[in-house]
Parts: structure tokens; C-alpha cells; sequence
């Protein structure tokens, strides 16, 4: 346990530094790292398709295997949020293998546009996505959120895949055509 106390002014420890005293044991280190962690691993799930209860599984889920491996973390191999990215998107990907496909993402969307035709429209093309993208292979599905939605970069994303950034390119290649010929099939 560290015997420095820390204050306000101090800038925060990275994420780095504290997965290493989580692998010596230290819980508290841990915490931090889950208070960090933690809502944009459930928001990641999400976007990976499964329902709010299967993200917040999941996100429990990577933090419980973060903690169980912390001493097999590398900061040389990469950021701790790529690893836990990683962690996330084969969770994700396992669970929708062995569930039902991805529930259309429209009914989680609220229709607050004034003029009802263009809610409908609007409604109807964010239904035609979330079809789409379910219908992707889960590592094109991931590469698309974690990209788009994520605002990932490409060295980081492709890292937690585990693939080259030209595997990458080629797996966001692959999608983004997929959805564009989805979406012309259905005039949107």
C-alpha cells in the first residue's frame, strides 16, 4: 500500500502504473482502475450489439479478468484500454456466438423529431443499420464500432482485435461495403 497520500492538485496516476501495483495485489489500485474503466467498457459492449444486462456482464466480466491477469499486463505491448477492449470485443463476440442475433438498436433510440415522416425515415434507416450490422460477421461488426462509434484509431483498434492494421482496413473494407449494398437493398 502506498504511504503517500495523494491530493487534488496531484495529476491522476496513470493507468499503466496502477495495473502494475493491482498485480502486485494491491485492490485499491484496482478500484481506481474500474472507476475508470468501467462505464466506457459497458458503452463498448453495447455498441457491440448485445443488451444492456450482457454489456454490463461483460464489462464486469473483463474487469474480473483484468484483475485475475493484472500481473501479465505489458506496457510495452500496449495502452491498458486497448487490452481491455480487447478483453471486451472477445467476450462480446463469444456471447452473441452462442445467443440470438443483435435486437434491432432502434427501439433503444428516442423518436424526439418534430416532423413525424423524418422521425419515421430516420427510425426506419437507424432500424436498416442495426439490421445490417448485426448481420456482419462479429469481427466486421467490431471493427466498424470500435472505429466509428469508438472513435478508435487504427493502430489501437487493430490491436485489440489482434490483427495488422491492413487486416484492419481490409475487415472495415469488408463491412462498410456489406452495409452500403444492406442498405441500397432497402432503398436507404
Amino acid at each position: 500500500m502506498s504511504l503517500v497520500t495523494r491530493t487534488q492538485s496531484d495529476p491522476p496516476e496513470p493507468d499503466e502504473a496502477l495495473m502494475t501495483r493491482a498485480g502486485q495485489g494491491e485492490r485499491a489500485a484496482f478500484d481506481v482502475l474500474c472507476a475508470r474503466h468501467l462505464p466506457r467498457l459497458y458503452v463498448v459492449a453495447l455498441r457491440l450489439g448485445v443488451d444492456p444486462t450482457t454489456a454490463e456482464e461483460i464489462a464486469q466480466d473483463a474487469m474480473v479478468r483484468a484483475w485475475r491477469n493484472a500481473a501479465r499486463f505489458e506496457p510495452a505491448r500496449g495502452k491498458l484500454s486497448t487490452w481491455l477492449n480487447r478483453i471486451v470485443v472477445n467476450l462480446a463476440i463469444d456471447r452473441q456466438r452462442a445467443a440470438r442475433p443483435l435486437d434491432a438498436l432502434a427501439d433503444d433510440l428516442p423518436a424526439t423529431e418534430p416532423d413525424a415522416l423524418q422521425a419515421i425515415e430516420s427510425r426506419d434507416r437507424t432500424a436498416a443499420l442495426a439490421s445490417g450490422l448485426a448481420a456482419l460477421p462479429p469481427r466486421q461488426r467490431a471493427a466498424l464500432l470500435l472505429t466509428y462509434a469508438e472513435d478508435g484509431a487504427g493502430k489501437d483498434v487493430a490491436r485489440t482485435l489482434g490483427v495488422s492494421v491492413r487486416a484492419l482496413e481490409d475487415l472495415l473494407r469488408r463491412g462498410r461495403l456489406f452495409l452500403k449494398d444492406w442498405l441500397l437493398a432497402r432503398e436507404m
